[in-house]
């Protein structure tokens, strides 16, 4: 049954998604949506929504009268005191006196992660990601194909075993249409009859590969946490299954926990070539390049700790990598401790009229990650 409530409630829905539309932009550069980013999983358990600040929302009203006959006033200008009198301010001990008027408070919505990520894509124009050979990656899955006599009951068709207990009926001579009762006998019940079946499948597979040596600051990690959040969402949207792979590096490289990643502490040097490394492992040992859509994402303030490594970086690039992958996006913060240089050998040796797979970009500031992920995912690869 539909009710007032219900039309109510979505008509709330619609004026939140009309709010949350307009101010997209300065969500995702929020800081808020940290604490909810270790719930994050991809595709499979975690959070499927997130929950969005909303500022009071009063809906329109008819107000019969003026403001001052409401509350008793004469209305603003209309008291004692001479045209172009001065106010007089209110005594210093009445002014620091604790208020008793109550605030207007906010709220919180939960919004859906694919909401979010259908708004992305309109705001930013993103196009669609085509799948990597679809349908050679199978899953499978229950379809339900008919009804039959005998099943559990978390399968029972209550509309068949009703229609099974008035054919019975009527052709015994017992139903009454005074008394239109119908009981159900074990013989009448119906459930639910399911097959297994494998439907094609477009699976992606995205690296994230972070910086942490001691010049990498919380600042740099929070411009990090906040890009790759909005980089999952988008792709997770655009696939049925994503699988995710975390990689932290200084000097060393080491494959890490989703909560790890966001979490640990910078320190030590940098070896960039320590985190291609493992990343090419991980793609020969767990992602075939010809049945995956694979990402790489690597985030750094670009100050590495040889010139001869940044060699090594790109020679695996070309040769490992880049062969492998949709994309290859790097994102570089500002460090005062880091040199930057590392950006600059990249766009230097992976010129993006020749080599489109790599795309950079600098994220400096929040207000830099929208631009960010346009870059990264603009051109739907």
């Amino acid at each position: 049954m539909y009710t007032k409530m219900d039309s109510d409630y979505n008509r709330f829905k619609k004026i939140v998604k009309g709010w949350l539309r307009k101010e997209l932009k300065n969500f995702i550069v929020s800081g808020d949506i940290t604490t909810q980013l270790p719930t994050h999983k991809g595709g499979s358990g975690g959070a499927k929504t997130i929950t969005v600040p909303l500022p009071r929302i009063e809906l329109p009203q008819f107000v019969y009268g003026s403001t001052a006959e409401q509350s008793g006033s004469s209305g603003v200008g209309q008291g004692d005191g001479d045209v172009g009198e001065a106010v007089p301010a209110a005594p210093a001990d009445e002014a620091q006196q604790a208020g008793d008027v109550s605030a207007q408070h906010g709220y919180e919505d939960e919004v859906s992660l694919d909401t979010l990520a259908q708004m992305l894509g309109e705001e930013l124009a993103l196009p669609r990601i085509e799948n990597k050979r679809e349908g050679s990656l199978q899953q499978k899955r229950r379809r339900f194909s008919g009804v039959v006599n005998q099943g559990p009951e978390s399968l029972h068709h209550f509309r068949c075993t009703y229609r099974a207990a008035l054919k019975r009926s009527l052709a015994a001579g017992e139903y009454d249409l005074n008394n239109p009762v119908i009981i159900p006998i074990k013989d009448d019940r119906r459930y639910r009859s399911h097959d297994t079946i494998s439907a094609p499948q477009g699976s992606a597979a995205i690296i994230y590969m972070m910086d942490v040596s001691g010049s990498m600051g919380a600042t740099q990690k929070e411009l990090v946490r906040l890009t790759s959040f909005w980089l999952d969402t988008w792709i997770m949207h655009a696939y049925q299954g994503v699988e995710r792979r975390f990689i932290v590096h200084d000097a060393t490289a080491q494959v890490v926990a989703e909560d790890v990643f966001y979490r640990i502490r910078e320190s030590g040097g940098t070896l960039i070539s320590s985190a291609y490394k493992q990343a090419a492992a991980l793609i020969a040992r767990e992602f075939d390049p010809q049945d995956w859509n694979i990402y790489l994402f690597h985030f750094s303030d670009g100050d590495n700790w040889s010139q001869s490594d940044t060699q090594i970086c790109l020679q695996l690039l070309e040769d490992e990598l880049l062969p492998a992958v949709n994309l290859f996006g790097y994102g570089q913060t500002e460090s005062r401790y880091g040199s930057g240089q590392f950006l600059k050998d990249l766009r230097q040796r992976f010129d993006s009229e020749t080599e489109d797979k790599v795309i950079t970009s600098q994220i400096a500031e929040r207000a830099q990650i929208v631009d960010t992920l346009k870059t990264f995912l603009g051109k739907g690869r």
